[in-house]
């Protein structure tokens, strides 16, 4: 048996990993990274015999329509998941023509890609060639996965995790395993209590409102715009949704044993105002928070309320995910910058980050591999993962820490 990462063993993004298990060849994610410009795993140069996908997100799920096409390949993944992927793809197809970057694939790729698909839940399995691929929940968004290889040995490939509860969706737990495959993704680093962090974020939409500002929250479509719209149910103001979050939060509310409550989650969604045209942005102008894509500031609707709100410093830009190097959202964290219209325009507002991250922070990663008993630990999907090596490194299992196109022995 052996893994071979053609992308996202040594950086976060482009996650692809073929596992070789006794002649057969399983495909676990094949994503690309957003960036400026988009980067893309190795190409898969061989057929594989069946693929596995975690979850939506395009660092995991970017390049499949090409990949399934190319070689017909059947693909599994949780129902949440399967719909949620049309979106992200189509979105993703937008802004590489309009950021001018060569499209990998095309809309009758993602439709030729659908053919293939079998449906896989938590708990069920998957026989492929008398290896059994079980999938358990990953705690990461609804819809989530991670995935058991079971033949002789044990091998547990998690794709993306979190261990604690949201507002959508249980934290995981390790699952006993021989070899463990495992993201990096916050290796080095700690979240802040998630209690704290809402007591946080609730406090400055409050003081922003109360000064008479308005109070924009960027955030990713899939889960974060639910998560905080959860969180915010329950303050009082005018609440303000706009961008891909609207037609995800749709998705969710069809697949309820995928979310964790949905009846909250519609109550949430009947309670604040959905923006389907200019004037009813005009009027979330005047309201007290905004919520609304793109998280990192690189388009959406986020944009237009800046430039309108931007020179009031009542206002605030509340940010509340990861900001990757090069996006609007980290020039503004480390300049008090953006760029509107191809132009740097200086941002005279109040901005203040909020981590609501959906990953296991390094005390949680740390005690999920030590949970799960595994002799050998594969640590991928990180850039600091060394911090973590040493952490779980105590003589009691081997540690690995791959690169991409090197075959991993298991």
């Amino acid at each position: 048996m052996k893994a071979t990462f053609l992308g996202g063993a040594s950086k976060v993004g482009s996650l692809a990993m073929i596992m070789e298990v006794d002649g057969l060849r399983l495909l676990f994610e094949y994503g690309m990274t957003p960036s400026k410009p988009p980067e893309y795993p190795l190409p898969l140069r061989e057929p594989v015999d069946a693929l596995f996908l975690t979850h939506a997100h395009l660092d995991h799920s970017g390049m499949l329509p090409q990949v399934i096409s190319d070689y017909q390949i059947p693909y599994a993944t949780s129902p949440l998941t399967n719909e949620l992927i049309d979106i992200l793809l189509e979105d993703s197809l937008k802004v590489s023509k309009y950021e001018g970057f060569p499209q990998k694939f095309s809309t009758h790729d993602i439709k030729i890609m659908k053919e293939y698909y079998n449906p896989i839940r938590d708990g069920e399995s998957i026989i492929v060639e008398d290896v059994e691929i079980k999938a358990l929940s990953a705690g990461h968004i609804p819809g989530s996965l991670m995935y058991m290889v079971d033949n002789d040995k044990k091998i547990l490939f998690t794709g993306d995790i979190n261990t604690i509860n949201t507002h959508l969706v249980n934290g995981t737990r390790a699952p006993r395993c021989d070899t463990l495959i495992i993201e990096s993704t916050y290796a080095g680093r700690e979240h802040e209590l998630r209690e704290k962090t809402i007591y946080r974020f609730l406090g400055k939409v409050e003081e922003v409102v109360d000064r008479g500002g308005v109070a924009i929250v960027p955030a990713f479509g899939l889960g974060r715009t639910q998560e905080l719209l959860l969180i915010l149910q329950r303050s009082g103001y005018r609440i303000w949704v706009d961008g891909m979050g609207k037609r995800i939060s749709s998705i969710f509310l069809k697949n309820p044993a995928e979310v964790k409550n949905t009846k909250k989650l519609r109550h949430a969604l009947a309670e604040a105002h959905m923006i389907r045209n200019p004037k009813q942005r005009r009027k979330a102008l005047k309201g007290d928070v905004i919520l609304t894509t793109s998280g990192m500031l690189d388009g959406g609707p986020v944009i237009e309320y800046i430039m309108k709100l931007k020179d009031n410093p009542k206002n605030a830009i509340l940010l509340t995910g990861y900001q990757v190097e090069n996006t609007n959202g980290r020039r503004l964290l480390e300049t008090g910058t953006i760029e509107l219209a191809g132009v740097e325009e200086k941002i005279n507002m109040d901005v203040e980050f909020f981590d609501f991250s959906a990953h296991a922070g390094h005390s949680q990663l740390v005690r999920f591999i030590e949970e799960s008993r595994a002799e050998r630990v594969i640590l991928m999907h990180g850039d600091n993962r060394e911090e973590l090596k040493e952490a779980v490194d105590d003589g009691s299992r081997e540690i690995i820490l791959p690169d991409e196109g090197n075959p991993i022995e298991l």
